[in-house]
């Protein structure tokens, strides 16, 4: 059974979300979800994510996943608020423990959070293969943009995340901590081994006005043409480019709000003794 994919692109975030079902009436998983932040007044809102709900809810899916492909550095997860509505479990693959482990203290995080997954209701390993309701699934560990990165590959459908981008974007920065830039360049190796005709959905588009933004590839199309990683491109070329390009690159607008947020599963920090929860910004550690 073919999967049927309906993308939802967060504009403010350039983010692409994902429900992923068997059949209309059938069983459905959400990819990336993204929970609206307000930097400015610090506010949320689950307007964007109740889009994906309502498409579930228009088509009688049921929904047995969130799935999470890493903890993401650009847009805070919805994840919670997905499950509120629709139930499903939270899923992201195993290494989210190291990732927890490096920011537990980065932000000097309070003892009680523990970097074991218990965040989340479900770590996958690679190689683990799951079910969306007649959809045969499969995980595949694609470090390299953070340690924890994962795809899912839902039928003839391949969800990368960040590890891979359009081809004429190329791929994810590797210069988080816990990034790797030659760890990366394997980890699409392992994409790309995919048949060919395998359908590629991005996390992420970044057309700089140059096109609309498009959702989906394919693994033929990404050894053919992606600009970093194509069929000819060598490791040690790659390493160097990826390092010197990242050298240049900004912090992303949202990481510190998104990255203490994602690695509890979307769940925001414990509220202090006055009611409110707040993030913390860590000065000149970044």
């Amino acid at each position: 059974m073919r999967p049927q994919v309906e993308a939802f692109l967060d504009e403010d975030t350039e983010t692409f979300s994902y429900v992923v079902y068997d059949q209309a009436g059938g069983t459905a998983a959400i990819i990336d979800p993204v929970l609206d932040f307000d930097s400015k007044s610090g506010r949320t809102s689950s307007e964007g994510a109740q889009r994906l709900v309502d498409f579930v809810v228009a088509n009688g899916l049921t929904l047995e996943w969130v799935l999470e492909t890493h903890a993401h550095a650009d847009h805070l997860s919805a994840a919670p608020f997905i499950r509120s509505q629709l139930g499903g479990s939270i899923a992201i693959g195993e290494h989210i423990r190291q990732v927890q482990g490096i920011f537990r203290e980065v932000f000097n995080l309070e003892k009680e959070f523990l970097p074991d997954g218990s965040d989340f209701d479900r770590l996958f390993a690679d190689g683990d293969r799951f079910r969306v309701g007649q959809l045969d699934a499969r995980v595949i560990h694609t470090p390299g943009h953070t340690p924890a990165d994962v795809s899912y590959l839902i039928g003839d459908a391949l969800f990368v995340g960040d590890t891979l981008f359009m081809p004429d974007v190329g791929t994810a920065r590797c210069d988080f901590p816990g990034g790797d830039a030659a760890t990366l360049f394997r980890s699409t190796r392992r994409l790309l081994e995919l048949p060919d005709a395998t359908r590629m959905f991005m996390c992420h588009d970044y057309p700089d006005g140059r096109r609309e933004h498009r959702c989906e590839t394919s693994v033929g199309e990404q050894k053919r043409s992606n600009l970093h990683v194509h069929a000819g491109a060598t490791e040690q070329e790659f390493v160097g480019w990826r390092t010197e390009r990242d050298a240049t690159l900004p912090m992303p607008r949202l990481i510190l709000p998104s990255i203490q947020v994602n690695i509890r599963a979307g769940h925001m920090p414990p509220p202090e003794d006055n009611g409110v929860t707040y993030l913390k910004i860590p000065v000149n550690k970044l």
